[in-house]
């Protein structure tokens, strides 16, 4: 196998799916002996990098991702990359442009991970048309288009006729991540089999429904089946959701902690791990419970879950924004949890070997 000289570039570093999953991406492409840079335009307050075995970090403190812009035209000339692979829309255009004017002969593959429809848009002279005008006239030194899911794919090429989007899914699986399933949680809810724990994780964001998730556990308890939920992660909409658990007075049934390094140890200790999001691009921490063991309820929303799940297979589906049918497939889930073997066969197509094998076949590269 050459070694290549790679790039992993993404706007900001925090504990959430798409920073996660190019740190990911990058830890594993060293791993398989190249040379990687990690390039990551500011980093989220409070948090810090971490360190990744061959992996070389360069965090630029750019408030936007525009301000990306002069080090990336800096870089493309000093560092002449074989191969960079970008995430999210805005990068993707700003990457695209800097390899144009520099001349670069990288190959360049840019990972879509958002819904178009929130990114673009055909009202004239706006800034999201604007995007989608430079998006359209730089797409053609892309060497690969990528989304994170299928139905993903379908709305590119709906907002793009005839692109070139392909769905190559996130690295979830890889041996750091497994590694870190087996250690302990501090947290004694974690610890006590009394009653079911339901668990949710993600920014604390209205977007991610987490209210919808606290009043479906209210539905339980009133309805005679007592279980603890504790949501893992932080966020603007915590003071709401504080407030709406001392309304439902489920004080003593729910808890927000806050962060966490390692998610994997929780959702394996966890009888249900809940999703109930309003959006997603391909939700990696379905994958993450399935691969701790830990049995996924999820509403269906677009886009990702359905896919994810395969039509039920790998976890129980509901219905976006009720929280009485999450309720129930709570309920389904801990009567009738998903075998481990069954949930091994769902994170396949999400091990690091795998998708960069997809990559690299979708750039002409030998892996």
């Amino acid at each position: 196998m050459k070694r290549l000289k790679i790039a992993v570039v993404t706007p900001r570093y925090a504990v959430s799916g798409v920073p996660l999953a190019q740190w990911r991406f990058a830890a594993a492409l060293a791993a398989i002996g190249h040379d990687v840079d990690l390039i990551i335009g500011r980093c989220d307050p409070n948090l810090h990098v971490p360190p990744s075995a061959g992996v070389r970090l360069s965090v630029l403190g750019s408030g936007q991702t525009r301000g990306m812009f002069a080090y990336l035209l800096r870089y493309f000339r000093r560092d002449k990359p074989d191969v960079v692979f970008s995430a999210e829309d805005h990068l993707n255009t700003i990457v695209l442009v800097a390899a144009i004017l520099t001349g670069s002969k990288a190959k360049i593959s840019g990972s879509s991970r958002v819904t178009p429809y929130d990114t673009y848009s055909n009202k004239v002279f706006t800034k999201r048309w604007l995007l989608k005008i430079m998006a359209r006239m730089v797409a053609w030194r892309a060497d690969a288009l990528t989304c994170v899911s299928h139905d993903m794919v379908d709305q590119y090429r709906h907002v793009f006729p005839g692109s070139k989007h392909v769905c190559v899914y996130n690295i979830v699986d890889q041996p750091s991540a497994r590694a870190k399933i087996g250690l302990p949680v501090a947290d004694p809810w974690f610890n006590d089999k009394s009653l079911p724990l339901i668990v949710g994780a993600g920014s604390l964001m209205p977007w991610k429904g987490f209210d919808d998730l606290i009043r479906a556990v209210h539905i339980l308890i009133k309805g005679g089946k007592p279980v603890r939920l504790v949501i893992l992660g932080e966020g603007g909409s915590r003071p709401a959701l504080e407030a709406l658990v001392r309304e439902l007075e489920v004080e003593q049934y729910v808890r927000m902690p806050g962060r966490t390094d390692n998610p994997l140890a929780h959702f394996a200790r966890a009888d249900v791990f809940a999703l109930s999001s309003h959006v997603e691009g391909l939700p990696n921490v379905l994958v993450e419970a399935m691969m701790a063991g830990c049995t996924p309820v999820s509403v269906d929303c677009p886009t990702g879950p359905r896919e994810v799940l395969q039509e039920g297979r790998y976890g129980y589906l509901t219905r976006m924004k009720d929280p009485a049918d999450l309720a129930a497939g709570i309920a389904r889930a801990l009567d009738h949890p998903i075998a481990p073997e069954i949930l091994a066969e769902g994170v396949r197509p999400f091990h690091q070997d795998v998708v960069i094998r997809r990559h690299f076949e979708l750039l002409g590269i030998a892996a």
